[in-house]
């Protein structure tokens, strides 16, 4: 095999709480995750000559050690002690820094598309270990589907796929770094979503049960910051979805819709808006 291609998705947090702040710095998390199926694309394959060589479709992105497409390939072959020998070509489509884990999406499928390349035959623990060494949404990424997550990201419980719904993702021209929001979160100050219920919502199938629990901690940071996130959210309910939340730290929102027909007119109706460039829909993975 000389070259492999593999498709990387994007997650969104249908639940996020933040249970405590740790002494390194990191918070223990307690989320619903869920991967849709907007996504990436990398073709990587072996060169003849020694290194890493990555190329992206994005001319802002950086093509060394700042993207972790790039620090995932390293940490492979520094891992398995095989010599770096390869090219990675990324088609970027989902949002960059939209609280969708596309980086971190990427930096799994990488890993994933490694171990078949160089036939390493690393089990899905070993990749999950190594994938929390670059960030905590990268166990998720490689695991998919729909998952409880634990820890700071890393301790994952598989879950009985959720409801299957139109996902209609906004991403407003604004952005606002993981490390803000966190750093203001004021734990003594935010509504708790109840994820218990939600993971009952789920294991019973009742998207109306699901859409109506959706919540997200550190949408009472982003909001102060980003307030044309609650404008989006309203309009998605008022144009006929079930629920509407901000993914991660955002500022991206997802909607969640059971029939086809108001997903569509609420796409288009985004489409033709100033969120144009970043409004996707989409379903669950």
């Amino acid at each position: 095999m000389e070259s492999i291609e593999i498709k990387a998705y994007a997650k969104i947090n249908l639940g996020l709480d933040v249970l405590s702040r740790r002494p390194d710095g990191y918070h223990n998390v307690r989320m619903i995750m869920q991967t849709i199926r907007l996504h990436d694309k990398l073709e990587i394959g072996l060169t003849k000559s020694n290194g890493i060589y990555v190329k992206t479709n994005l001319s802002y992105l950086p093509n060394d050690k700042n993207n972790l497409v790039y620090r995932a390939a390293e940490l492979f072959f520094k891992t398995t002690e095989i010599s770096p020998q390869v090219y990675i070509t990324l088609q970027k489509r989902i949002p960059v820094a939209a609280g969708l884990a596309g980086g971190s999406s990427d930096a799994a499928a990488t890993l994933t598309a490694l171990n078949e390349l160089f036939d390493t035959g690393l089990s899905a623990d070993h990749l999950r270990a190594m994938g929390v060494q670059l960030g905590a949404d990268i166990p998720f990424c490689l695991l998919q589907g729909t998952a409880l997550s634990e820890g700071i990201g890393e301790i994952l419980t598989p879950l009985t796929p959720a409801p299957q719904c139109h996902c209609l993702i906004v991403k407003p021209p604004a952005s606002v770094s993981t490390r803000y929001v966190y750093e203001n979160l004021c734990l003594d100050h935010v509504v708790h979503p109840d994820i218990d219920a939600m993971l009952s919502a789920i294991q019973c199938g009742s998207l109306s049960g699901l859409c109506s629990l959706l919540g997200n901690v550190l949408e009472s940071v982003t909001l102060q910051k980003l307030p044309e996130i609650a404008v989006i959210k309203e309009q998605m309910l008022s144009l006929g979805a079930m629920g509407a939340l901000m993914s991660g730290s955002g500022p991206t929102v997802f909607g969640l819709f059971s029939d086809r027909s108001a997903a569509e007119r609420a796409y288009y109706e985004f489409k033709v808006g100033e969120f144009g460039k970043t409004t996707y829909l989409t379903q669950f993975f």
